[in-house]
């Protein structure tokens, strides 16, 4: 009788249990929500005090062995525009070349946690680059594997028309990248126009 009892409370009690932690959401997916461009000064004073780190958001996912190229598509298709792009940094005064990039999109992670993915290499990888606040490294694989699911889900590529400058010393040059009318197009371009020059070792290039 009494293990009878027994069994019956620990299966109320793991109901119960059980209930109360899928109300809180801790089995839910990550709600992944981007920063818009006209929002970043708002991201960045929010979490300026946050130790960045790739740590965790390193764990293999199907995204990591798709080119660049394509998850830059499927990231407009899901999210849109990106946070921000090269011709955001380009301007400032502090701009170093080895901060280059194609492409930022930067997102909080159930109203709370900061992400970015960046693209260093433009058009010439596969995958992304990661970082993520240092004191959620346990949820980053949770965070970057439905991320993943949500870009695979796309049933369709966007549009997109980007501008990417390659700091490499086997390239120094202007990329304009895009997709469009169903065709990918990775094109050695010069200077567009509004660019200023891009200053190495002070030397222009």
């Amino acid at each position: 009788m009494f293990k009878k009892q027994l069994v019956l409370f620990l299966t109320l009690f793991c109901s119960i249990l059980t209930t109360d932690v899928f109300a809180q959401g801790v089995f839910a997916a990550p709600i992944i929500k981007k920063v818009d461009h006209t929002n970043r000064e708002d991201f960045q004073l929010r979490f300026e005090s946050i130790k960045w780190t790739g740590a965790g958001l390193y764990e293999k996912t199907p995204i990591d062995y798709i080119p660049t190229m394509e998850l830059r598509a499927r990231l407009q298709k899901v999210f849109g525009n990106p946070t921000q792009k090269l011709e955001d940094l380009v301007d400032k005064k502090d701009f170093r070349p080895g901060e280059c990039i194609q492409f930022e999109y930067w997102f909080v992670v159930n109203d709370s946690i900061p992400m970015m993915i960046l693209d260093v290499d433009g058009p010439f990888a596969n995958g992304l680059t990661y970082g993520g606040a240092s004191r959620y490294i346990d949820l980053m694989p949770e965070v970057k594997r439905t991320l993943s699911k949500m870009l695979l889900d796309a049933k369709e590529l966007a549009e997109f028309d980007d501008y990417f400058y390659s700091p490499e010393d086997d390239r120094l040059s202007w990329y304009r990248i895009a997709y469009k009318n169903g065709e990918f197009v990775n094109k050695k371009i010069d200077k567009p126009a509004g660019f200023r020059e891009i200053v190495f070792d002070n030397k222009r290039r």
